[in-house]
């Protein structure tokens, strides 16, 4: 079969590959459509070395049909349209034990630690899969993966119909965290960045909400103006780098000063940097900070916003190439960040 395989880092190619085995409890997944995650650019770039071992076939954000089963496979059909949770855990270790999966010690991620779904067919275990409503579409059924992350990041800062919110990062994860979060509150939603296009994105999918470019205004001053001096209830870090702007905050820094009294912080950013912060901020407030990682079986909640309408992510949705051209997918996300959000590979 063929296949999209980083060879070397800064480099994916075309490559014929041996189809996947099948074992008794597996599923073989025709790949219809896979979407480029900013964790494959790191991948890419060799910023996972050595947790990624090559040759890789990446892709943890993808979805197509059935077209096998392995021998005890029951609820699974051949036919069938898909998507593939790609986590999985050790069912051992102290978090698995309390059946709180995204905390596993040794969690691994199809497309991240084995092959994934850059390929026409990938093979997985019977419990990663959840089925498609063939009325969604075979793009967004790509992206439920990134959705789930953003409903799962919604659940854990504990966000409700009521609350003002407002997310710090305007790309991949902070607009799925944003479709997400507009199926649950009716309260005011602030997005925060620093490129006017990756705002202008998000406003196209959601007129009502409230973009801060933080090159131009202090998200923290004009939140509090916005909100009669209370701040926000949730404010949710999608950024994990420090982000340079002079006379502004680190985003975490933002997110704390940026929300109410016992409000809520969680973070998402996977930086690899020390975030200054000062406590006492955070303790004045009594509030809390919680971080969130992955999802945890939001995969379901992803699929019914779709399959209600409730979500329309075609906004995120910012090229579709075939998958001979990953490479130039890869390089178009890195060289052009405000025009690109979700590039998808046609299997």
């Amino acid at each position: 079969m063929k296949a999209a395989v980083i060879k070397e880092y800064g480099t994916i190619s075309l490559q014929e590959v041996n189809k996947p085995n099948l074992p008794d409890n597996y599923v073989l997944v025709r790949v219809k459509f896979a979407s480029i995650c900013g964790s494959d650019q790191h991948i890419f770039k060799g910023e996972f070395h050595p947790r990624t071992q090559l040759p890789l076939t990446p892709g943890h954000e993808f979805a197509g049909v059935v077209e096998a089963v392995g021998k005890s496979v029951k609820s699974i059909h051949p036919g069938e349209k898909v998507t593939v949770d790609p986590i999985l855990w050790c069912g051992k270790c102290a978090a698995c034990q309390i059946g709180h999966y995204p905390a596993c010690t040794s969690l691994r991620l199809i497309g991240v630690d084995i092959d994934g779904g850059f390929g026409e067919f990938v093979s997985v275990p019977e419990h990663t899969i959840f089925k498609v409503p063939e009325h969604i579409s075979d793009e967004f059924a790509a992206l439920i993966e990134i959705l789930s992350i953003g409903f799962h990041a919604s659940a854990r800062s504990g966000l409700r119909e009521q609350d003002d919110l407002l997310i710090v990062g305007a790309g991949k994860v902070g607009q799925s965290i944003l479709h997400a979060a507009s199926t649950i509150t009716r309260g005011k939603i602030f997005l925060a960045d620093i490129l006017d296009e990756r705002l202008a994105i998000a406003k196209s999918a959601f007129p009502n909400l409230v973009t801060i470019n933080t090159t131009k205004k202090d998200p923290v001053a004009f939140i509090r103006e916005m909100t009669d001096g209370r701040g926000v209830d949730v404010a949710i870090e999608a950024v994990g780098h420090e982000v340079n702007v002079e006379g502004r905050l680190n985003p975490v820094r933002t997110c704390i000063q940026a929300i109410r009294g016992a409000g809520t912080v969680c973070c998402l950013g996977l930086g690899d940097h020390p975030t200054a912060i000062l406590m006492k901020e955070l303790i004045w407030k009594e509030a809390k900070i919680v971080a969130s990682r992955v999802s945890h079986g939001e995969f379901a909640k992803a699929i019914e916003a779709l399959d209600k309408g409730l979500i329309h992510p075609e906004s995120m949705i910012t090229g579709v190439l075939d998958l001979k051209d990953a490479q130039r997918g890869f390089e178009l996300l890195e060289n052009e960040p405000g025009k690109h959000l979700k590039i998808l590979l046609k299997i």
